[in-house]
């Protein structure tokens, strides 16, 4: 697998399930959920809030959608992020709006009802939103720095989805996903990840909004990372343990003592080089123009 897109979410439906059909009468509807988050910011306060996703399901699964869930119902969701594009018919500018596309969805109220809520347990009854991502950097981070003197990365990662069609057709699509990176990750990120590089993402999914001088309001959707992974290097721990041949070498049992040949080895020093992009890895130059100024940012 060249790439990696998912995202899981557990929400609650906060309206009515609308089937649609499409010409050839497949079924699809968009669930609209909402997911209560709670985080600590880089400053170490609490914050809680809730975040709004849509989420596109097909097929059979619309079908049971639109017959079991309703509003205020619980359900599990793991799925693609996919961004669509347009023009604006009014404007002529390039409009564009994520969403997640369902492969799985589980849901989650039992039969009897749901279980009341339980204020003072927030840490077993917290929702989810994780997203990962496995791509390559489309272009150097950008380094910015908030009123309050926080460091910020701007990141942009590629992701491929490669499927058949009904016809057994090959398709494939690209996706561009935005990722904000804060504080001591930021650091790193911004001196060692250049373009073109794979990386690992993993984080939560976040829509925000704002208005134009026009007085529209416009949306952008990121992944602000929690964790992030440089691909492809090598790693001096688990080279004590690769043999030139490529097979991994056990562990000393209890009874096996190492050879004081062995015990003399030092093991080799990371590199302090950056890594250079992969070789044969083509990448779009993407560029990604954001309206949200890092002082509008709420945390």
């Amino acid at each position: 697998m060249y790439s990696y897109n998912r995202i899981h979410i557990i929400g609650y439906q906060t309206q009515p399930v609308e089937i649609r059909q499409t010409p050839s009468g497949t079924s699809v509807t968009d669930l609209n959920l909402v997911v209560p988050y709670s985080f600590k910011d880089q400053s170490g306060a609490q914050q809680t809030g809730k975040s709004f996703h849509t989420v596109t399901v097909w097929g059979g699964m619309a079908d049971i959608a639109g017959q079991y869930l309703n509003p205020g119902s619980q359900v599990f969701v793991s799925g693609r992020l996919q961004t669509d594009s347009w023009d604006d018919t009014k404007s002529g500018e390039k409009r564009s709006k994520t969403k997640i596309v369902a492969l799985d969805m589980i849901m989650l109220d039992p039969k009897d009802g749901q279980l009341p809520a339980i204020q003072e347990a927030s840490l077993v009854t917290d929702a989810v939103n994780t997203a990962e991502i496995v791509g390559n950097a489309t272009r150097d981070p950008e380094v910015r720095t908030t009123t309050s003197g926080q460091q910020v990365v701007s990141l942009g990662i590629a992701t491929n989805d490669r499927w058949k069609d009904k016809s057994g057709e090959n398709q494939e699509r690209s996706e561009f996903h935005n990722v904000v990176v804060w504080g001591d990750l930021a650091q790193e990120v911004s001196k060692y990840i250049k373009k073109g590089m794979r990386v690992y993402v993993s984080g939560r999914v976040q829509t925000r909004s704002w208005e134009t001088q026009s007085g529209e309001k416009r949306y952008t959707t990121e992944v602000i990372a929690e964790r992030v992974s440089l691909l492809g290097i090598a790693s001096s721990v688990a080279q004590e343990t690769v043999q030139s041949s490529g097979t991994a070498r056990p562990a000393a049992t209890p009874t096996e003592k190492a050879s004081p040949a062995d015990a003399a080895k030092p093991a080799p020093a990371p590199s302090a080089e950056t890594p250079a992009a992969p070789e044969g890895v083509t990448v779009p130059d993407v560029q990604y123009k954001s309206e949200v100024k890092v002082e509008d940012l709420p945390f």
